[in-house]
């Protein structure tokens, strides 16, 4: 049995890759630890050859999804980073740290995105 709002949270993760055209899904794996926790790693492959990977370990907490980690990686046909998200305690001197987004040359400040908001985004720079 699994948390309401986790199955709702999952429901529209899997909704959202499943709606993407022109992808290969080589891995989508939701691990449930717990009636309240969850682990969920993704690998699309584009048909540009650009590749998107979604690593995530998610619980609910005072009936709020809470993310304990996350690593949003997105890399183009020749394996070069286009973005990764991720919460690593590194940078410590941004103003969102942990929080931030990786480029190809630089690092920004940035808060924590929405999974799908990232899918979007990837499934917009794969085009």
């Amino acid at each position: 049995m699994l948390h309401n709002l986790l199955k709702r949270y999952l429901h529209a993760l899997e909704t959202t890759v499943q709606a993407l055209e022109e992808v290969h899904v080589e891995r989508y794996e939701e691990e449930v630890l717990s009636f309240s926790r969850t682990n969920v790693r993704i690998r699309v492959r584009f048909r540009s050859g650009h590749l998107l990977e979604l690593n995530e370990a998610v619980i609910v907490k005072v009936n709020q999804i809470v993310h304990l980690g996350y690593r949003y990686h997105f890399q183009d046909e020749q394996h070069h980073l286009v973005f990764r998200y991720d919460d690593t305690p590194h940078f410590s001197d941004l103003p969102t740290f942990p929080h931030h987004k990786h480029l190809a040359e630089t690092v920004l400040a940035t808060s924590k995105p929405n999974i799908l908001d990232v899918i979007k985004e990837a499934n917009e720079l794969a085009r």
